[in-house]
């Protein structure tokens, strides 16, 4: 397992796959207002509210398919354990409330995140190790919660890992590019002519491509799937 300075060095300088690609501070006009209400998890750095898709600022959670090592040496889903990590925090103190910071790639709305009493989202996953800190995007906000949780040994850090950013460019293979987390180019968005209206069951879906665009761009996308692996109907994907 690498240190986290190394993961911090490694983060700063690879993999800019799912962060943002326009800043507040390249946009004109006020800054669009909070988004509060009830959070969905979507994975173990994103949640929705109110059918927005919220990417949480300055962290990298494992993906829904990724496996770490326990201290046993066992392997788990980590990226499964992240998502009912950030789901079991959030129940305890609602709403969640989500200042924008930028739009990613993927038109995603990127957000630091705060629970009703405060706690910010981001802070916790990576301070109980559930995700890991992104400086080239918090700039190192995180990384004192980091070195707390390595040191504790705590998630993640309690056996041998791969950085998320690391296993999404070993698995990219599986996706055509731009294609990270079965999510498809703004250039086949254009393309697709999908559309989120009216709402389909899986066996009304003739195509796994046409699933992972209603999973990445719908409200109701993710109840296509059902196990929350990251992989919509399985039938067809």
């Amino acid at each position: 397992m690498a240190a986290a300075g190394a993961l911090a060095l490694q983060s700063a300088t690879r993999h800019s796959d799912r962060m943002p690609g326009i800043s507040l501070s390249n946009l004109t006009g006020p800054s669009p207002p909070p988004i509060v209400g009830v959070a969905s998890v979507v994975d173990g750095d994103t949640i929705e509210i109110h059918g927005q898709r919220i990417r949480l600022n300055g962290i990298d959670a494992p993906e829904g398919k990724q496996y770490c090592e326990d201290a046993k040496g066992f392997e788990y889903p980590c990226g499964r354990r992240a998502a009912e990590a950030l789901d079991a925090f959030l129940t305890t103190s609602r709403p969640v409330r989500c200042s924008l910071v930028s739009w990613d790639r993927y038109d995603r709305f990127v957000g630091d995140c705060q629970r009703s009493d405060g706690v910010g989202l981001s802070a916790w996953m990576v301070e109980h190790g559930h995700a890991l800190d992104w400086p080239r995007y918090s700039h190192g906000a995180y990384a004192l919660q980091q070195v707390k949780a390595e040191a504790a040994k705590l998630g993640v850090w309690a056996g041998p890992f791969q950085a998320p950013w690391e296993w999404r460019a070993e698995h990219a293979d599986r996706a055509a590019p731009g294609q990270a987390r079965g999510l498809v180019s703004r250039r086949l968005l254009a393309q697709s002519g999908y559309s989120c209206e009216p709402r389909r069951p899986c066996s009304q879906i003739s195509s796994c491509d046409e699933a992972n665009w209603y999973l990445a761009n719908c409200s109701w996308g993710g109840k296509l799937d059902r196990d929350k692996d990251g992989i919509p109907c399985e039938t067809i994907c």
